[in-house]
Formats: structure tokens, C-alpha cells, sequence
């Protein structure tokens, strides 16, 4: 991830040595919502990058498989649905939240948790088959594109799966404080961020490709 999302980052976990919640001087977070933001505008611009590589490289097969070939859409539809579903969950851990429900929020984060980690699972299997099938990121530049894009948005959604493990370990050590519901609503905009991402990727690459 960038040296934005790092610094956004610092600032959704700035507090937690001391205490989960004191600050040494007053912070309402603004701040950290205003940088949280940029830095989801700089990974539009990253993914705006490779989306617009992949447009140019698209039929660039050079004699290999071209995606028509190579896409299982039921099973990319699969990951799809995994991903859409992890999103109404998270928003359904969020609306416990803001009821002050902690037990069934740390329950709605663990059910986004399964289908995050499942949809993960299905990209890590796609991958593996065909690479396998000698249709790795090295065969092709419309290849080494998609591995790129899709590669890219799958490291994001790991990154969002260990948040979520460490947001649940601060919810059950320090309950819903304001420092632990800002970092909350960070990671919620950071997965349905995500899901939006990832429907672009589905209608763009895949849908576009096996036509």
C-alpha cells in the first residue's frame, strides 16, 4: 500500500499505546477521517492506473489464452457474491455498533470475516490453476495486466481481513470508545471501498473478457 495509506493508517492506530483511546491533546477525529479519505482517493488513482493499462493490454495475448478461454464466470461469480455479502454483513456489524451492541457487532465482524477470507481463498485458487495451466502473469502482457489489477485489489482485501482481525481484538479489550468506532467507520468505507472495486474488475475484465 502507498505511503498515504500508511500515514492513514498511523492515524487510525495512532492511540492505541495509549490505552485504546487517550490522546495527549484533543482530537474530535476529523483529521483522521479527512486523511482516511485521501487516501482512498489515491487508491482510486492506483486502481484508475491499472484498469487503464489493462484497457491497453487487453488483447495483447501474444498467441497465448486469451480471457474468452480462460474465465470461468460461474466461479468468478461465486467470488463476487462472497465479496457483496461480506459488505452487507459489515454493514450490519456497523448498525450494532452505533446501537452499542458489542457482542453481536464482534459477531457480524467475525460471519465478514469468512466470506472475506472465502473470497481470498477462490482468487489464491484461481491463480494457482492457471498458472498451472501455463497461463501465468509471464505467458502474456494481457496477462501479466490482470494478475496485476486482480493481484492488486485481492492484496487490498487482505490488508482489510487483518484490520478486521485487530478491530475485533481492540472491540473485545476496550469496548466501543470513540476511538474504536472511528477506526470502525475507517475500515468500513476501506471494504465497501473494495466491493465497489472489485465490480468494476468483475464487469470490465471478466465480463468483457469472456464475450
Amino acid at each position: 500500500m502507498s505511503s498515504t495509506a500508511l500515514s492513514a493508517s498511523h492515524g487510525a492506530f495512532d492511540d492505541v499505546a495509549h490505552g485504546g483511546g487517550e490522546h495527549h491533546h484533543h482530537d474530535d477525529g476529523s483529521k483522521t477521517l479527512l486523511g482516511f479519505w485521501i487516501y482512498l482517493m489515491s487508491d482510486c488513482l492506483i486502481f484508475s492506473g491499472l484498469f487503464a493499462t489493462f484497457a491497453v493490454l487487453a488483447n495483447a495475448t501474444a498467441g497465448g489464452p486469451s480471457g474468452k478461454e480462460l474465465f470461468e464466470l460461474p466461479y468468478v461469480l461465486g467470488e463476487t457474491m462472497l465479496l457483496l455479502v461480506s459488505s452487507v454483513t459489515f454493514g450490519m456489524a456497523m448498525l450494532n455498533m452505533h446501537a452499542g451492541r458489542k457482542g453481536q457487532l464482534l459477531a457480524w465482524l467475525a460471519v465478514t470475516f469468512v466470506f472475506g477470507a472465502g473470497f481470498i481463498g477462490m482468487e489464491v485458487h484461481e491463480f494457482a490453476k492457471l498458472i498451472q495451466e501455463g497461463a501465468g502473469p509471464d505467458r502474456s502482457a494481457f496477462l501479466s495486466s490482470y494478475f496485476t489489477l486482480v493481484g492488486t485489489h485481492g492484496l487490498h482485501v487482505t490488508c482489510g481481513l487483518i484490520w478486521l482481525v485487530v478491530m475485533m481484538d481492540m472491540v473485545r479489550r476496550h469496548g466501543l470508545n470513540d476511538a474504536t468506532r472511528r477506526r470502525l467507520s475507517c475500515l468500513s468505507l476501506f471494504w465497501h471501498f473494495l466491493d465497489i472495486v472489485w465490480i468494476c474488475v468483475f464487469t470490465f475484465v471478466y465480463l468483457r473478457g469472456a464475450i
